[in-house]
């Protein structure tokens, strides 16, 4: 019982620490209406730009998750805390156009991709098997809220005063979870860990079941970023088409962001708990087909009823983020621990690229249709860009049955697969 208040203790400090580093996660989306306006960018450029953070993201994430496998994590996740927090204080300070806000913004990426999976592998070695589940529900849940928070302070310090300030308390908020770091790792000390005969190709490019989960992920990715990049300047078009001036929809619009995106802090930690219970394969496919059925509808509720899109949307993000700990959780029951770290490189990676061109996807959509409507006084541009995210989202039910039928999916869960 001591050993698990002690996790839990720990786990709220974990929790906590990534909650402030979060805040320059999503915060490019809470000012992307003015900055459009500020720097004369094109939906497709602003997509760029989104995409950039993620390579940045995948680049560092990729490598960093692989060597933590033989470095500290602990100096892997303070360094690339501080980094991001340095750049994201160097785009509010000196970011001026497309080609400025593109390297600075790939440049957070880089620092933010060394945080979340080395953080995770932390969970996961502190956690047993039977309780990963929902530990990793939790944590994620707090990377969830913090993604929440990077939309709502920025839109509100926005309104309040400008996006650059903004930009400079979101990168003081992740100069304070650096320091709150320190506590999480205060005594730690990597546990020596065995290295599978299988080696790395054994582990990782020919596990079947493993590839399966990363590729499902990857699916999720895709869904997610894209949803989640475009929410905020979806609900400000849409406030504006309701005839509110664009300042105050702009800051409406991320505050709303930011409850939607919010939810799913609560959606994860039940959905962890739910696969450790009925299993992960199918907690993984119910959740994705219902979150894609919200990608095919919700881009169409534009400028039809308020409260009809704001219900359909709280629904949306419960679903968008809710399966994410269990594809983590079961990638570190299909690999073994001498290669967890390279196994998340690879998750990153793969599932990153994704979430990396899918912003750009949903901007050119937003471009390629501006005009279209199929029917009268109904602009199609957002139902269409919504609908590309909500394609991806359908492979990701295709991985989990396939997994399902694989005789290794027994080791998640204690057999429940």
């Amino acid at each position: 019982m001591t050993d698990q208040r002690s996790n839990s203790r720990w786990l709220l400090l974990l929790c906590t620490s990534q909650l402030f580093i979060m805040l320059v996660f999503i915060n490019y989306s809470a000012i992307l209406p003015l900055l459009k306006a500020e720097w004369g960018m094109s939906n497709t450029q602003a997509g760029i730009i989104f995409s950039v953070y993620q390579l940045g993201y995948i680049a560092s994430g990729v490598l960093l998750s692989t060597l933590s496998d033989r470095l500290n994590i602990r100096n892997i996740f303070i360094t690339a805390a501080l980094w991001s927090g340095l750049a994201n204080l160097l785009f509010g300070l000196f970011a001026h156009d497309f080609t400025s806000g593109l390297i600075l913004r790939g440049l957070t990426g880089i620092g933010m991709g060394g945080t979340y999976m080395p953080g995770l592998k932390l969970v996961a070695e502190r956690f047993e098997s039977h309780r990963r589940g929902r530990a990793i529900g939790i944590y994620v849940g707090a990377l969830v809220l913090g993604a929440s928070l990077s939309l709502v302070v920025p839109g509100v310090i926005t309104s309040l005063w400008d996006w650059r300030t903004a930009m400079l308390v979101c990168s003081a908020g992740v100069f304070l979870g650096a320091g709150l770091s320190l506590f999480v790792f205060r005594g730690y000390r990597p546990a020596p860990v065995p290295r599978s005969p299988r080696g790395f190709t054994g582990e990782i490019l020919t596990n079947r079941p493993a590839l399966l989960i990363i590729l499902g992920y990857a699916s999720h990715m895709w869904e997610m970023y894209g949803m989640r990049s475009w929410l905020a300047p979806f609900f400000a078009a849409a406030l504006t088409g309701w005839g509110v001036a664009s300042s105050t929809a702009t800051a409406t619009a991320a505050t709303i962001a930011a409850v939607l995106v919010g939810v799913g802090a609560f959606s994860t930690a039940i959905t962890g708990s739910l696969s450790d219970r009925f299993g992960r394969t199918i907690t993984i496919t119910l959740v994705m087909l219902s979150s894609a059925g919200c990608s095919f509808l919700f881009g169409w509720l534009i400028n039809t009823n308020l409260w009809l899109t704001l219900a359909v949307g709280i629904l949306y993000g419960w679903l968008i983020v809710a399966e994410s700990p269990v594809f983590s959780t079961g990638l570190t029951e299909l690999v073994a621990p001498g290669y967890l770290g390279a196994a998340m490189g690879m998750q990153s990676l793969i599932g990153y690229t994704m979430g990396m061109i899918s912003p750009t996807v949903f901007g050119w959509a937003l471009d390629r249709f501006q005009d279209w409507q199929p029917w009268p006084g109904v602009n199609g541009a957002w139902g269409v860009a919504f609908t590309t995210v909500g394609l991806g989202a359908l492979c990701g039910p295709v991985c989990m049955w396939l997994l399902r039928r694989h005789p290794d999916s027994s080791r998640m869960a204690r057999g429940k697969r």
